[in-house]
C-alpha cells in the first residue's frame, strides 16, 4: 500500500511537472500513432496490425500498465481515397481500470510527393474503480468528492488529427478528449481532459545506403503540462533497428527491433527512470514490447486466353 501512495503522489505532482496522466505515455510511439491520432489511418497503403504493451515502473504496485491494438487499413471510393481505423485500449492505474474501443477514419489526399490524412475518431470508454478507502478519523460515506469503493461509468469521446507521410518523412498533428466528457459517478465527477499531440520523424541514409539512421519526436500537452520524447534509431538494411531516446525530466530509454520477414516485426524499449522514484524499484524502470504486422491483399489476375483470329 505504501508504494501505491507513492504512485498517486507521483502521478499528482507530474500534473505539473512532466504529463497528464489520464493518456498512456509510449516510448515506442513512432510504432504507435493509431493511438493518438487518426489521420494516420491508412497512411501506410496497407493492412496494418499493431499491438503494445507498456508495464510502467517495474516493481512498485499499481504502477501504470497499458495494452493497446490497433487495426488501420486504406480503402478507395471511386477516385477518392481514405483510411479506417480500429483501437481497443486497457490501462490500469491504481485502483482504476479503463477500456476504451473506438473507431477512426481519415480522408486521404495528395499533397506534395506525399499524402495528407484528415481524420476523426469515436470511441466508447469505460471507467472502472475498484478500491477500498481507509480514511482514518473520518468517513468516506460522508465526503461527496470520494466515488462508492466499486463503481464503473461509460462515456463517449472523440478525436482529430491529420498526418502527413512521403518516402522518408512524417508530420503529424492531433488532438483527444475534443468532447472533454464528464463521468458521473454516483457520488463524484471525472472530466477528461483535451491533449495535444505533435509527432514528427524522418529517414536519412549514411554513406553506406545499408545503414540508415531515423530521428523521431513526439510532444503532447494537455493544456497545462507537457512532455517531450527524442528518439534516434540507426537501422541496418531496414530489416534491423536499435537506438536511445530521452524523455524530459524522466528518463532516457534504449530500444531495439527487427522485421523477422517481410511486414512482421518486434520490438522491444526499456526506460531507465532518473527522478528519484528509481528508489522504489525492485526490477528497475519500464518495459514496453510492440508487435506489428503489414500487408496488401493482391487480387490474382485472371489470365484469359484468347484464339487469334487469323486461326480460326
Amino acid at each position: 500500500m505504501r508504494y501505491l501512495l507513492i504512485v498517486f503522489l507521483y502521478s499528482f505532482t507530474m500534473l505539473f511537472d512532466i504529463i497528464a496522466q489520464q493518456d498512456p505515455q509510449y516510448s515506442l510511439y513512432m510504432f504507435n500513432q493509431m493511438a493518438v491520432n487518426p489521420g494516420y489511418a491508412g497512411s501506410h497503403d496497407a493492412i496494418c496490425l499493431t499491438g503494445v504493451h507498456r508495464q510502467q515502473w517495474v516493481g512498485i504496485e499499481g504502477a501504470p500498465e497499458t495494452s493497446v491494438f490497433t487495426v488501420n487499413a486504406p480503402f478507395r471510393i471511386k477516385e477518392t481515397e481514405h483510411g479506417f481505423g480500429l483501437m481497443v485500449m486497457r490501462d490500469k492505474l491504481g485502483f482504476e481500470q479503463n477500456i476504451s474501443a473506438g473507431l477512426d477514419y481519415a480522408y486521404r489526399l495528395p499533397l506534395g510527393q506525399g499524402k495528407l490524412g484528415i481524420g476523426v475518431s469515436g470511441l466508447f470508454l469505460n471507467k472502472a474503480l475498484t478500491a477500498k478507502w481507509n480514511i482514518p478519523g473520518g468517513d468516506w460515506a460522508q465526503d461527496d468528492a470520494i466515488p462508492k469503493e466499486n463503481e464503473s461509468v461509460m462515456g463517449f469521446d472523440m478525436g482529430f488529427g491529420v498526418f502527413y507521410r512521403a518516402e522518408n518523412v512524417h508530420l503529424g498533428i492531433s488532438s483527444s478528449h475534443l468532447l472533454e466528457s464528464g463521468l458521473n459517478y454516483d457520488k463524484a465527477k471525472y472530466k477528461l481532459k483535451r491533449h495535444y499531440y505533435a509527432t514528427a520523424g524522418c529517414v536519412l541514409p549514411l554513406n553506406n545506403p545499408i545503414w540508415e539512421i531515423a530521428p523521431t519526436v513526439m510532444a503532447y500537452s494537455d493544456g497545462t503540462a507537457s512532455q517531450f520524447t527524442a528518439n534516434m534509431n540507426v537501422m541496418y538494411n531496414k530489416r534491423v533497428w536499435g537506438g536511445v531516446g530521452y524523455r524530459l525530466n524522466d528518463a532516457i530509454i534504449a530500444m531495439v527491433g527487427v522485421e523477422l520477414f517481410s511486414g512482421l516485426q518486434i520490438g522491444y524499449s526499456f526506460d531507465y527512470t532518473y527522478t528519484s522514484l528509481q528508489n522504489y524499484f525492485s526490477a528497475g524502470g519500464s518495459h514496453e514490447v510492440m508487435v506489428s504486422y503489414c500487408f496488401n491483399i493482391v487480387k490474382e489476375k485472371v489470365v484469359k486466353k484468347y484464339k487469334s483470329v487469323r486461326f480460326l
